[in-house]
C-alpha cells in the first residue's frame, strides 16, 4: 500500500503533502510531537498515490496564489 499524507506543522501551522509505501516510519521521521497528520489515503499502486499527490499539491499552490492576490486587492 501506498499513503498519500497532509502533515501540519504544530509551531507554524505550515503544511506539508507527500507520499510514501510506510506511513508510520514517515511520520516518526518528521516527529510527532512536531508535525500533526491531517489526512491521509491509501493506494494499491505507486502510480496513482504520485498522481494524487502531484494534484493536492498543484490545488494548494493555487490556494496560495489566491490568497495573495486577495491579499493585495485588500491593501
Amino acid at each position: 500500500m501506498y499513503f498519500v499524507y497532509l502533515l501540519r506543522n504544530r509551531i507554524t501551522h505550515s503544511t506539508y503533502i507527500g507520499y510514501t509505501k510506510n506511513l508510520k516510519r514517515r511520520l516518526a521521521e518528521h516527529g510527532i510531537k512536531k508535525y500533526e497528520l491531517l489526512y491521509f489515503e491509501a493506494y494499491k499502486k505507486e502510480e496513482d498515490a504520485r498522481i494524487r499527490e502531484r494534484k493536492l499539491k498543484q490545488r494548494g499552490q493555487t490556494i496560495r496564489r489566491l490568497k495573495e492576490r486577495l491579499k493585495q486587492t485588500l491593501a
